[in-house]
């Protein structure tokens, strides 16, 4: 979608070479185009739920709201998070460990750990996570099973078969080394429990009251900057604490082959090449977004004026419908 974008955008511009428009600039544009976008959806679905709260909304085809949620929720992740030095504090999401940063955090979860552990060896052609100082087929309440999710920092894989009492067979090649940390737990509510938010300005308050101090069973959690803080205070074990966050979209690229004295041709098979993450109707959208920047940056007051006034007319469009 994102090369039909540009394409139309320097046909407006009436522009077929570098014009005003450089690849580098575009994709700036076309970063902040699908920001905007993306956090318009939200201001949407609440302006739909209100309608149907009004009776003003329809179901079936006409079910706007289920729409919007469904390209929200393309956007929903949920990832185990890391722990910083201290054994009751998380990272969330970053771009440089995930590969995507959060928008906003839906809910903080506390699973229930199986067993943990370390590999001793590796088998990553055969998927087989090996530790000889495990006990996978001992029989407790917690005995691991086929179907369990194993977590580690690089994802998750389930459990397809136990081969032996050091041995578990997985879905997947993350055990290509010995040293791995793991932990095991179950994918179906196994003593799982959603952890509350409290405000930093709470916290103290309900931590000095035995009544109303948060428990494993009522756990807590205060969000800061770019981490959260567990409650009760103890180390948590690996995997144990997840989150379920809507991410930024990730930032369109329009890559490119350069040719000498002429214009730069499309490239979809490079590296770094990224295409929007919005769905297809929202192509016109983009163009409109983008040529708004463009006139800006190209001191067209028309274009500027022209995209406005469509953006007005749709807004208007969609308040009547």
């Amino acid at each position: 979608m994102i090369n039909s974008v540009r394409n139309t955008v320097l046909s407006i511009l009436n522009k077929n070479n570098y014009g005003y428009i450089s690849p580098s600039d575009f994709n700036l544009f076309a970063k902040q185009a699908q920001l905007d976008l993306f956090e318009d959806y939200f201001y949407s679905y609440n302006t739909q739920i209100t309608k149907e709260n009004a009776r003003r909304s329809h179901s079936d085809n006409a079910d706007i709201a289920k729409s919007i949620l469904e390209v929200i929720e393309d956007f929903s992740e949920v990832t185990t998070l890391n722990t910083v030095a201290s054994g009751n504090v998380f990272y969330l999401p970053r771009e440089s460990v995930e590969g995507y940063s959060y928008y906003l955090v839906n809910s903080i979860i506390k699973r229930g750990i199986l067993t943990s552990g370390t590999t001793t060896s590796s088998d990553a052609a055969q998927n087989l996570l090996i530790d000889s100082s495990a006990n996978f087929t001992a029989t407790t309440e917690d005995q691991v099973a086929v179907g369990d999710t194993v977590i580690t920092s690089t994802g998750r894989v389930f459990i397809t078969a136990i081969p032996n009492s050091t041995t578990l067979a997985t879905t997947g090649l993350l055990f290509n080394a010995s040293g791995i940390s793991y932990s095991v737990s179950r994918p179906v509510n196994y003593n799982s429990v959603d952890v509350e938010k409290i405000s930093r300005s709470k916290i103290q308050m309900l931590m000095n009251s035995l009544l109303t101090q948060p428990s494993d069973s009522f756990p807590a959690y205060v969000m800061q900057a770019d981490t959260v803080e567990l409650f009760p205070i103890r180390v948590y074990s690996f995997g144990e604490i997840e989150a379920n966050c809507i991410r930024y979209p990730k930032e369109p690229k329009w890559t490119y082959i350069s040719l000498s004295g002429g214009e730069p041709v499309f490239d979809s098979s490079a590296v770094d090449y990224q295409d929007f993450e919005l769905p297809s109707s929202d192509e016109p959208n983009l163009v409109m977004k983008i040529l708004q920047y463009a006139g800006v940056s190209i001191r067209e007051a028309e274009v500027v004026a022209y995209t406005k006034s469509e953006e007005v007319y749709n807004e208007q469009q969609e308040q009547q419908s």
